[in-house]
């Protein structure tokens, strides 16, 4: 969620931080939407691959808002599976 809060103000380098050491697939889905916003498409494939997902063909914006979702959906869920 850092990443994402990162690239959300434009701030790549410090969004990018974060997302480089992890392996889980949602990690990948995050580091690919990265390398997409910085226009570097063929490691945002790579990345894609690792999570599972195909590339992405929307809009950055609503792609950012589609992983944030996800992760707060997950972050919930298991908040209440927790509880």
């Amino acid at each position: 969620m850092q990443a994402l809060w990162y690239a959300k103000q434009g701030d790549w380098e410090r969004a990018h931080v974060p997302i480089q050491n992890e392996a889980d697939a949602d990690s990948a889905w995050v580091h690919a939407h990265l390398h997409r916003q910085e226009g570097d498409l063929s490691n945002a494939r790579y990345w894609y691959k690792r999570s599972g997902r195909s590339p992405a063909h929307i809009d950055l914006d609503r792609e950012w808002e589609e992983i944030t979702k996800s992760l707060l959906t997950k972050v919930a869920n298991d908040g209440l599976l927790n509880q």
